[in-house]
């Protein structure tokens, strides 16, 4: 098969300019006509709900939480990248566009990349106009701070809690057009699965989690805007709820996925402190500005970290990458502070973790400045371990955070299924192999208020003349007898075992070996040992309740089951790809120092698959990546 990413023709700085131009409209008068569904209500989720709704389409909105407002964007904290130039220290659309291209070690569309720069530019203004709550300098002007990856100040920030801000005014735009009723809200429902004709998305099924009634719903176009997978590893920054069962349904029938083993482990956790934990505390990236990382020189140091002094402490991103130091990016801080601790200088109770000492920025600033930026931050630590970041150095460690991979999507950010949409983490578009910093939050705002709004109306135009998608048709039947028959059959194994223990399981498995490193003979072990423990799954686990009522427990069974196809899928993906490049790191392939060693002849491509049945090998298939604007170079921050 040949996928089509759709690139518009022209100079790259002329692409999404000339898609507009050409891009066919739908009179206002005939939106009306439209029936679009949102499912997810995150950043991405109600930006293109909020837009849609706008502009005259009926809108359905789903969202398996209890509000919006829930939605897991809430928790992202540095901030958001927008290549404005305030700071006048050399930024620019095109620099932007490179940090990003660099930072994902070249394993994205460039003409993705550039548009993801370009429309940076609006979302800023976009943002201020909604209330958002920038940081600003005395004077009144936006502030900026640095990420990991760049060299120059392109973050704008709200302290610590920038993506809740952000999800409050797309929160605020999202229930306006509630208001007036041009969008319909559907909270605490679950997609179950994706309603496929003649080759379409026409609708979804989905569960009241509060009543368990299972719904139908139709539309001419779906959007996926449900987030990324990496809960997959259990423990990890993502909240309990948030899971792969939309894109993944999707995926079953039809929509392929991509890159699926490229999950970013975040540097700055908080570390597992116990076998009872259900998910790690996200640190922001943000506090590597001022927070200088360091572990003892000698293994095994048991001394307090203000009793080690300054010649025996290795800070070694800043003796390994000079030219970054602190601001390395993510997947190359993670990977040294996963070797620092395997090595034996971890610290903390377990020796499991690095320090982030910020008693030199206290010293040139003051406590009163770094309080200014991070004080929720440090709040946050001070409550949840009980320690004073302002007298001594926080405790953190690398955690699974993000998915780069996802659905897999042209440059219209529709899928391998005709009117089947997937915008912010749900795709795999814009990051490569690497998120930078503050990216997350731009993708999907990005996609949301500028991007799918163009490009969904381009595919509706060709639906006015289509009528009301009826929820009568055998597809709809056959889709719900199947969602009904997974969900009796999980509740029919009445075995001994929780589904908290396969996670956890599962979870540990895949952080073993499809996680900071891989290797061939991990891989393939891996691969195995999910089937054996899929097996177990459908035999030994017990769900209590039924269907017909609340049941976290069910709720949690049916997403574990994708899951283990998830992960089988991620080690499987991880094994094609004989090279490492960002958050992707064979073992076999590096540099005799430990660094990444990318192969370009071979693997300059984005890995795409297709479903091919349960416990079937997926087909393999290659989207090549072509370079005309910048060519690949040699990922240093040394």
């Amino acid at each position: 098969m040949i996928l089509n990413s759709k690139i518009p023709e022209g100079p790259l700085q002329e692409k999404w300019n000339n898609y507009k131009k050409t891009a066919k409209l739908v009179n206002p008068a005939n939106r009306k006509k439209l029936d679009v569904i949102v499912v997810g209500t995150g950043l991405a989720g109600s930006s293109i709900a909020a837009s849609l709704g706008e502009m005259g389409y009926n809108v359905k909105a789903f969202c398996f939480q209890d509000s919006p407002r829930r939605a897991h964007s809430v928790a992202a904290q540095g901030g958001v990248n927008a290549a404005k130039n305030y700071k006048n220290d050399g930024d620019s659309v095109y620099r932007m566009f490179v940090d990003t291209l660099k930072g994902g070690d070249f394993r994205a569309r460039e003409a993705n990349v550039y548009r993801l720069a370009e429309c940076s530019l609006s979302l800023i203004d976009q943002a201020v106009a909604q209330g958002v709550p920038f940081g600003r300098e005395y004077g009144g002007y936006l502030d900026n701070r640095s990420f990991g990856g760049v060299q120059v100040s392109r973050t704008f920030y709200s302290r610590g809690q920038t993506g809740q801000q952000l999800l409050l005014g797309a929160y605020q735009a999202l229930m306006r057009q509630v208001g007036k009723k041009t969008v319909s809200l559907f909270s605490r429902h679950e997609m179950l699965d994706l309603v496929v004709i003649e080759g379409k998305a026409r609708g979804i099924i989905v569960r009241n989690l509060d009543t368990g009634a299972i719904e139908r719903h139709a539309a001419h176009a779906v959007v996926l805007a449900t987030g990324g997978y990496g809960k997959i590893y259990y423990l990890s920054t993502l909240a309990m709820g948030c899971n792969g069962s939309a894109i993944w349904r999707a995926h079953k029938k039809g929509a392929m996925m991509a890159s699926p083993s490229w999950i970013q482990i975040h540097p700055t956790s908080l570390p597992q402190s116990g076998d009872y934990q259900s998910k790690l505390t996200l640190m922001s990236e943000s506090l590597r500005n001022d927070g200088r990382i360091w572990v003892p020189l000698k293994k095994g140091d048991i001394r307090k970290p203000n009793d080690i002094p300054e010649e025996e402490r290795d800070y070694y991103l800043e003796r390994k990458y000079p030219a970054f130091g602190n601001l390395a990016p993510r997947d190359i801080s993670s990977r040294a502070a996963k070797e620092r601790i395997d090595a034996g200088f971890g610290i903390g109770p377990l020796k499991n973790a690095v320090y982030l000492d910020f008693s030199k920025a206290i010293g040139e600033q003051g406590q009163q400045k770094i309080k200014e930026k991070y004080g929720n931050l440090f709040d946050m630590y001070l409550k949840i371990t009980g320690y004073n970041a302002y007298k001594e150095p926080m405790m953190i460690s690398p955690s699974a955070h993000f998915s780069m991979g996802g659905l897999w999507v042209d440059y219209e950010l529709m899928t391998t299924l005709k009117g089947l949409f997937a915008l912010g983490e749900a795709n795999f578009a814009d990051h490569g192999a690497n998120r930078l910093g503050a990216n997350s939050l731009l993708q999907a705002s990005v996609d949301g208020y500028f991007i799918a709004p163009y490009t969904l109306a381009n595919y509706l135009s060709e639906e006015i003349h289509t009528g009301k998608i009826s929820v009568q048709h055998l597809a709809f039947e056959k889709a719900e007898a199947a969602v009904k028959a997974q969900i009796q059959r999980l509740l029919d194994i009445k075995g001994h075992k929780t589904v908290d223990y396969y996670h956890k399981t599962l979870g540990k498995l895949l952080y073993d070996y499809c996680g900071l490193a891989r290797n061939e003979s991990g891989l393939k072990y891996a691969i195995g040992e999910i089937s054996k423990l899929k097996a177990s799954f459908y035999k030994n686990v017990r769900i209590p309740g039924t269907g017909e009522q609340m049941n976290a427990e069910l709720e949690k069974a049916g997403r574990l089951a994708d899951y283990f196809e998830i992960g089988t899928l991620m080690c499987y993906d991880a094994l094609t790809r004989r090279e490492s490049c960002g958050a992707h790191f064979r073992e076999e392939y590096q540099t005799p120092e430990g660094e990444a060693m990318r192969n370009d002849a071979d693997f300059q491509f984005i890995s795409v698959w297709k479903w091919t049945g349960e416990n079937q090998v997926p087909e393999f298939i290659k989207e090549t990546l072509n370079f005309e604007e910048i060519q690949p170079i040699l990922r240093s921050y040394k």
